[in-house]
């Protein structure tokens, strides 16, 4: 096992060192135990969109051998663990909770339990059920509301075992790449559907923060975002750099910790903009 230097602050007990995957990269099984089907499963079966058409059909096939991959992740010594939860496992077509879904989740986290390792999962790491897809997707208001009530079976279920929640794996990715660039599942362009998708998935941020609260109040809940800092080449490219920096970091981590979108982008785009509500930045910065 490799050891840091002594004088690393990775030594640092306070600092967590982890591992971490996706459902859809890893899990496999895609048409077992009720799993609906996912974004992904579509983007991938869809010629042109994706190397080679490969899929997540198999994939690690971490859903059979779980208890392999929970060994191995022990023998790396690490103190945490993070998975994401696959919607599609859980909700079904008709709203009803997949309790297969649940009880796959159920013997992951106990694998982990006992091996001490600390469990970090992400509510949404991009594999949103089709069904929800074939209704507008992330362009639809309402996939917020339903996330969130997704969210409350989640959380409702695992409470406290789960160490820390995040709602959301870098929704940049989620918006931009799929839904304003298309090279991501669903694969829509355009920029007006980069930022609707963009904003209905911070509200669902939002809405899900409370509930999160509620049922695992000794948890640790978040989201993660995914920056890249933008610098000028010389004095004639400051203001380019800070644009970039708007439209593609704090676009989205504004909203959450000051409750409002950076105004330079607001107003470049101002023809792309999503309607706002009288009451979404405040749940999208509920109590940051």
């Amino acid at each position: 096992m490799y050891k840091f230097p002594k004088d690393s602050q990775l030594n640092d007990p306070k600092f967590l060192f982890g591992v971490a995957t996706a459902s859809y990269q890893i899990e496999g099984a895609t048409n077992v135990d009720e799993r609906c089907t996912s974004i992904w499963d579509t983007f991938c079966a869809t010629p042109g969109k994706v190397y080679k058409q490969h899929n997540g059909d198999v994939a690690c096939n971490h859903y059979n051998l779980y208890q392999q991959d929970v060994d191995l992740i022990s023998s790396l010594e690490v103190d945490a663990y993070r998975l994401s939860i696959a919607w599609p496992r859980i909700i079904k077509l008709d709203g009803s909770v997949n309790q297969k879904g649940l009880d796959f989740y159920d013997r992951l986290i106990s694998a982990l339990e006992e091996k001490n390792i600390k469990i970090m999962a992400t509510l949404y790491h991009w594999d949103l059920p089709q069904y929800l897809e074939d209704e507008g997707g992330w362009l639809n208001r309402e996939t917020s509301t339903k996330f969130a009530e997704y969210v409350e079976v989640v959380s409702s279920y695992f409470g406290d075992r789960i160490d820390f929640y995040v709602t959301l794996n870098e929704p940049w990715c989620s918006a931009y790449h799929g839904y304003r660039y298309g090279i991501h599942a669903p694969g829509i362009v355009g920029d007006k559907s980069g930022f609707l998708a963009c904003h209905n998935l911070l509200l669902a941020h939002g809405l899900a923060m409370p509930i999160l609260r509620k049922n695992a109040a000794n948890s640790k809940h978040g989201i993660v975002l995914n920056f890249t800092p933008n610098y000028p080449v010389d004095d004639s490219a400051i203001e380019a750099a800070k644009f970039a920096d708007d439209e593609h970091s704090h676009w989205f981590i504004k909203p959450i910790m000051e409750g409002k979108y950076p105004e330079s982008v607001f107003q470049h785009f101002i023809d792309a903009m999503p309607t706002i509500e009288d009451d979404d930045m405040a749940i999208i910065s509920e109590e940051n």
